[in-house]
């Protein structure tokens, strides 16, 4: 496996490979990042891994400096799992001038949920990820689906940009109690560890209650649902930013009647940890 830091190299790296493919990551590496690297090895190709904590994601307030950087074990944990080639730019190569040029995505899929409590946190995303792409040009690239919605929003930019860039879809990975697996995770106190499963555990009580109210042929009061699960957290004693049912396939609250699939997400804070989570119907 070979470590470069610059585009320059980057690019002389890649210069005689063929159908890349790439998993974007900020570093602080665990099974699940590893599961999208052992994904991207089974669609052929090199693996590209890129590890770069993106400032433009965090607000002024976030963990933007405490976000832990790992690079030497992340890069060993990159070559057990087969990844070929890791980028590992620090911020003065990928943003060697102020980012004015930035990618916004549409209000309607990235300013709810997610952005609505992160406000830019998509336009940041969105611009990292270009320029990723536009460094490594990749055939294909594999994102999570614990992020959901991140995942919606980089298809839906690869799409409007007709990017030459398929966005695979990897499963989200959770330990044996149900947690699913974040960097963030390491932040939980030992209490807060053994709390933390209880978000998981919210979105299949929702999901069941949704589930059992379509097979009787009811529509179901999604929203009593929502609060439902609200307040169980809160009584936990986690801080919800929300609960929420929405179609997959634009985010959008379901309509009566709607025979879209479903998912069910959640966003909550256990101390001064923000984890989020959700559940396909």
């Amino acid at each position: 496996m070979r470590i470069v830091h610059t585009i320059a190299e980057l690019r002389q790296a890649l210069a005689s490979a063929r159908a890349t493919a790439f998993v974007p990551t900020m570093g602080n590496l665990h099974e699940g990042h590893l599961a999208l690297i052992r994904q991207a090895r089974e669609l052929g190709g090199p693996v590209v891994a890129s590890v770069f904590v993106n400032r433009l994601q965090f607000a002024p307030h976030e963990d933007f400096d405490r976000y832990p950087r790992t690079l030497a074990r992340d890069c060993d944990l990159l070559m057990s799992a087969g990844c070929n080639l890791v980028f590992a730019p620090d911020e003065g190569e990928l943003y060697p001038k102020p980012q004015t040029f930035t990618v916004t995505p549409a209000p309607a899929l990235a300013d709810i949920l997610e952005g609505a409590f992160r406000p830019g946190f998509f336009t940041g995303v969105c611009t990292v990820v270009m320029k990723l792409f536009q460094c490594v040009q990749p055939r294909v690239a594999v994102f999570g689906r614990k992020d959901y919605q991140q995942l919606a929003v980089i298809r839906a930019m690869a799409s409007q940009f007709a990017l030459p860039t398929e966005i695979v879809a990897g499963d989200t990975v959770r330990a044996d109690d149900g947690l699913a697996l974040s960097s963030r995770n390491a932040y939980l106190s030992e209490t807060e560890r053994a709390e933390a499963p209880q978000l998981a555990a919210s979105l299949h009580a929702l999901r069941a209650g949704l589930q059992a109210a379509l097979k009787a042929g009811e529509p179901g009061d999604f929203q009593a649902l929502e609060r439902q699960a609200m307040a169980h957290l809160s009584a936990r004693g986690w801080q919800p930013d929300y609960v929420a049912v929405r179609r997959r396939t634009d985010l959008q609250a379901p309509c009566p009647g709607d025979a879209e699939p479903l998912v069910v997400l959640a966003a909550a804070r256990l101390g001064p940890t923000r984890l989020i989570d959700n559940l396909e119907l």
